[in-house]
């Protein structure tokens, strides 16, 4: 096998630079490590950005998926397969979806949020303003991440990520998560509000306590369809199957719900979540489809994951090794702000003077990206959200001592990156 940097080189000559410019070859895993073409060893505290629920090369999840490639890989969404159909079951039971419910099955993230795109157009449709018109707004936040698909864009915020593609589709508006804005712009206009219950990519913020409560008392009231996008936030990461269900009064549901990421347990695939019979029968037949959703492959990996994050109690792992993980975290000098949900976690660093929060060091780099290069140098996977933010979204099966070496390593970490 080629070493890593002849790799590297390989990769910038043959695929295409959307991603930059790689920083590893990653060639194997086991648990929570994964090891480079050169046969380092890192603990990886990302899990492929939230992705890998189970770490890597589970048992369960590695059965599943190879004997359902003995089996039958691909049959299109002409058919269906026994795979499809239970995890459908298990997303509707683990979640408390309502009686009537349903659920799509896409391949990612912005694949689900499309069909949810095109789930509040039809509601739009359906349910016209007072003049008689199809409702055509939708409603997304501030800070918000929701794809890189032309629809899923026009949903996320960032202004780096629409403006190369714009005119982007009409009809979204992004509002801050106050309440005085969402009251100001929810009207007979809008068809829906999208949100997510912690904004991972913004670096880990929850709601505005209250907000999403609001939320959904509103778009009750006004006629709009609330939908959470719970991509990065679901399936246990935040230590409950959604993470809305901590911002919802008792016996609420959303109108429809995203997921993806950690539901494959690193296959692709995504899903969305319609609630109850009426929202349910906004989109008919041949109204949207994909050819590789709810390929038995994919099932089978999804299947494996949940019933494994079931059966060995890692919803309740996530929820006490991440508590514990912060609060070793906002003991170490030169750590922030630390804001944790289960184990999806934001760090604030320190930021010793301003060139060093917005371009320290003579290599230009912002000082998070410096700590990833750094902690990546003594053995640990993560990344940076910002200038001077990092986020933490290790393996859900992670151990409270495992999270301690990283910890007992940032301080050398830090004091490396300030010494450069």
């Amino acid at each position: 096998m080629s070493n890593q940097d002849e790799l590297l080189g390989e990769y910038k000559e043959h695929l295409l630079g959307v991603f930059g410019d790689p920083s590893l070859v990653l060639v194997s895993g086991e648990g929570v490590h994964v090891t480079d073409a050169n046969g380092k060893r890192y603990l990886d505290l990302l899990a492929g950005i939230a992705v890998n629920a189970l770490g890597h090369a589970h048992p369960a999840w590695v059965r599943a998926v190879s004997e359902q490639a003995g089996a039958l890989a691909h049959i299109s969404n002409l058919f269906t397969s026994p795979g499809s159909i239970h995890l459908a079951e298990k997303l509707l039971k683990v979640t408390g979806a309502p009686e009537g419910s349903h659920v799509f099955f896409a391949n990612s993230g912005s694949e689900a949020n499309e069909a949810a795109f095109k789930l509040a157009r039809r509601h739009g449709r359906a349910h016209p303003d007072a003049q008689g018109r199809p409702r055509t707004r939708v409603l997304a936040l501030e800070n918000s991440f929701h794809g890189r698909t032309m629809g899923s864009l026009s949903l996320t915020a960032k202004a780096a990520y629409r403006e190369p593609f714009e005119p982007l589709p009409a009809g979204v508006t992004h509002i801050p998560a106050t309440a005085e804005a969402l009251e100001r712009q929810l009207d007979d206009t809008v068809s829906a509000v999208i949100v997510e219950p912690v904004q991972g990519e913004a670096g880990v913020h929850g709601l505005p306590e209250g907000f999403l409560a609001l939320a959904r008392r509103l778009t009750q009231e006004r006629g709009a369809l609330l939908i959470v996008d719970e991509v990065q936030s679901g399936m246990g990461r935040t230590g409950a199957w959604l993470a809305a269900t901590a911002q919802l009064p008792r016996g609420e549901f959303p109108d429809a719900v995203t997921f993806a990421k950690g539901l494959g347990g690193g296959f692709p695939v995504g899903a969305m979540l319609t609630a109850g019979p009426e929202v349910s029968a906004l989109l008919g037949a041949g109204q949207h489809g994909t050819t590789f959703g709810g390929n038995p492959l994919a099932m089978a990996a999804g299947l494996a994951t949940v019933t494994t994050l079931e059966n060995e109690n890692l919803l309740v792992n996530a929820r006490e090794v991440g508590a514990h993980l912060a609060q070793r975290l906002r003991e170490v000098p030169g750590v922030g702000e630390v804001r944790q949900y289960g184990l999806l976690v934001g760090v604030d660093l320190v930021a010793e003077n301003t060139e060093d929060a917005e371009n320290a060091g003579t290599s230009g780099d912002p000082m998070a990206q410096r700590v990833v290069a750094a902690a990546r140098e003594a053995g640990f996977i993560l990344n940076a959200t910002g200038p001077t933010t990092l986020r933490l979204a290790p393996p859900l099966i992670i151990t409270a001592e495992q999270a301690d070496t990283f910890v007992e390593a940032l301080p050398h970490v830090l004091k490396t990156v300030r010494a450069r």
